[in-house]
C-alpha cells in the first residue's frame, strides 16, 4: 500500500515559490505529485499523512559526519547517528573513516554499512581513508575499497602532508572516477593552537591556528588536482585565502568543489564567550572577515554545499577546557533551522539557495541519486515546519553528544518528519 501526502508545499524552482502538491508515494518512489485542489482526493485506500500546509523537500544530504564507531562508541554510534540525521531532516550521510580501526579496509567499510542498515534510518555513506591509518605513508587500495561501497577518499581529521602522496591519490582516484575529499591543514602550523588566530587567541594568551594553514594546502591540493584531473573536494573551508584560491580555480576550469559548515557561516572568533571548549572546532572560528567571505564564496558558486561536521565527543571530554578538549561539535539536529533563521527568513537568502546547498548541489556533486523531488525520483523527504519555533535544547538530541555552540537560541524552520524511500523514519508526533 502506498503513502499520499496530502496539502503539502513543495518548492518551485522556476518560479521561485512555494505550491500546493500533494504526492503520490508507491513502492518507496514518488509516484506522483498532483494539483492540492479544492476537490476532495481520490486516496484509493493508500495512508494518508497530512502536511498541514508545511514545506515538503528532498531530504537533506550531508556529505561529512563523523559517527565514531567502531572504536569510539562512548561519543556516538552508527545507530544513534543515524537518528540522528533523520531527526535533522538529513536521509543521506557520508561518515568520515577517522574511526578505531579507521576505515581503510572493504571490511570496515562493510561493518559501517551494515550496521547503517540495521539502523534502519538515514543512509550512511561511507568515506575511506586514503592513506593506511591515515598516517600518509603509504597509500590504500583504492579500487578494492570503491568496490566495498567508498562514496570517495579522505584522511580528514588530518590533512595529506606530503605533496607526492596526495598526488598519487588523486592519479588513482581520476582512474577510479572518484573524489578526494581533503582536510586542509599544514601540522607545522597548527601544533599545539586550540583557536583560530585573531582576537580571541591574543585575549586569552593561547596559540592560533593561522589562515594559512588551511589556504596552503587548498592552494597546493588545487595544482595537484589540475596536474592530474582528478575530482577536489575541500573539506570546511572557513578562510578568506581559500575561498580565493577556489574561485581561481573553478574560473581557471579545474576540478575542484569544497562545502561550508553552518557554525563557519553563522559564528566569528570574536562570539566566543570564554574559555568553552563547545566553541572549539577545526577549523577554528575565525575572523569575522573570514565569515563574510565564505558567505559571499556560497552565494556566488564558489563554495558548492553546506555540510555539518557533526563530531561528537562527551561533557567529560570538552571539559577538559579549551586547551585539552578534542576539537568538534554536534550539528544535524540544527543545521536547517539556523540556516533558515539567520539566512532565510531573515531575507538575505531564497529558501530555494538553502535547499539547493542541502539537497540537489550534494547528489550532483558526488553522483548520488537522490536530492529531487519528481515522479520516479527515491522517496527521500523531509517535512519541515518553517512557521515552528523552538529554542535548541540539547538534552532533546538523538545524538550521543550534545557539545555545541548553539544552546538556548530560538529558530525557526524545524523538521517534523522524514522519509526514507517511502518509509517514516522520524516523526515529532506530526500525525
Amino acid at each position: 500500500m502506498g503513502i499520499w501526502i496530502v496539502n503539502g508545499r513543495i518548492y518551485n524552482r522556476e518560479t521561485d515559490r512555494l505550491e500546493n502538491k500533494h504526492l503520490l508515494i508507491e513502492n518507496g518512489r514518488l509516484e506522483k505529485i498532483a494539483e492540492a485542489e479544492a476537490a476532495a482526493l481520490d486516496t484509493g485506500g493508500h495512508e494518508v499523512i497530512d502536511a498541514g500546509g508545511r514545506l515538503v523537500s528532498p531530504g537533506f544530504i550531508d556529505m561529512h559526519v563523523h559517527f565514531r564507531e567502531p572504536g569510539f562508541e562512548h561519543k556516538e554510534t552508527i545507530a544513534t547517528g543515524a537518528a540522528s540525521a533523520v531527526k535533522g531532516g538529513f536521509t543521506a550521510v557520508a561518515c568520515m573513516p577517522n574511526t578505531r580501526p579507521v576505515a581503510d579496509t572493504p571490511e570496515i567499510l562493510r561493518f559501517i554499512l551494515d550496521k547503517a542498515k540495521e539502523a534502519g534510518k538515514a543512509r550512511v555513506l561511507p568515506y575511506a581513508c586514503i592513506t593506511k591509518n591515515q598516517l600518509g605513508r603509504e597509500l590504500t587500495d583504492f579500487a578494492e575499497l570503491k568496490e566495498a561501497g567508498a562514496v570517495g577518499f579522505t584522511d580528514d581529521g588530518v590533512g595529506v602532508q606530503s605533496a607526492q602522496m596526495m598526488k598519487e591519490a588523486m592519479g588513482l582516484a581520476r582512474v577510479l572516477d572518484a573524489p578526494i575529499v581533503a582536510h586542509c591543514e599544514d601540522e607545522t602550523l597548527v601544533k599545539g593552537a586550540p583557536v583560530n588566530e585573531g582576537s580571541f587567541s591574543r585575549k586569552y594568551g593561547l596559540k592560533g591556528i593561522p589562515n594559512e594553514s588551511e589556504a596552503i594546502h587548498v592552494g597546493r591540493d588545487i595544482l595537484l588536482a589540475e596536474a592530474t584531473g582528478a575530482h577536489y573536494h575541500v573539506c570546511h573551508v572557513s578562510t578568506e585565502q581559500s575561498v580565493r584560491l577556489i574561485r581561481q580555480a573553478k574560473q581557471l576550469g579545474i576540478k575542484v568543489t569544497a562545502e561550508v559548515c553552518p557554525h563557519h557561516l553563522l559564528l566569528s572568533d570574536e562570539d566566543i564567550p570564554g574559555l568553552d571548549a563547545n566553541w572549539k572546532m577545526n577549523p577554528p572560528l575565525r575572523s569575522p572577515k573570514d565569515v563574510q567571505a565564505v558567505i559571499e564564496g556560497l552565494e556566488d558558486g564558489t563554495i558548492d554545499i553546506i555540510v555539518t561536521d557533526h563530531a561528537p565527543h562527551t561533557q567529560e571530554e570538552k571539559a577538559k577546557g579549551m586547551q585539552l578538549a578534542p576539537f568538534g561539535i554536534v550539528g544535524l539536529e540544527t543545521a536547517f533551522p539556523l540556516l533558515y533563521t539567520r539566512f532565510v527568513a531573515a531575507g538575505k537568502w531564497s529558501l530555494g539557495f538553502l535547499l539547493d546547498k542541502m539537497t540537489a548541489k550534494p547528489a550532483e556533486v558526488f553522483g548520488l541519486p537522490w536530492g529531487q523531488l519528481e515522479p520516479g525520483c527515491e522517496a527521500d523527504l523531509t517535512i519541515v515546519d518553517l512557521e515552528l519555533e523552538q529554542i535548541v535544547d540539547p538534552s532533546a538530541f538523538l545524538s550521543k553528544s550534545s557539545n555545541m555552540p548553539f544552546a538556548g537560541w530560538k529558530l525557526k524552520g524545524w523538521p517534523v518528519m522524514t522519509l526514507v524511500s517511502g518509509n517514516v523514519v522520524w516523526s515529532a508526533n506530526m500525525r
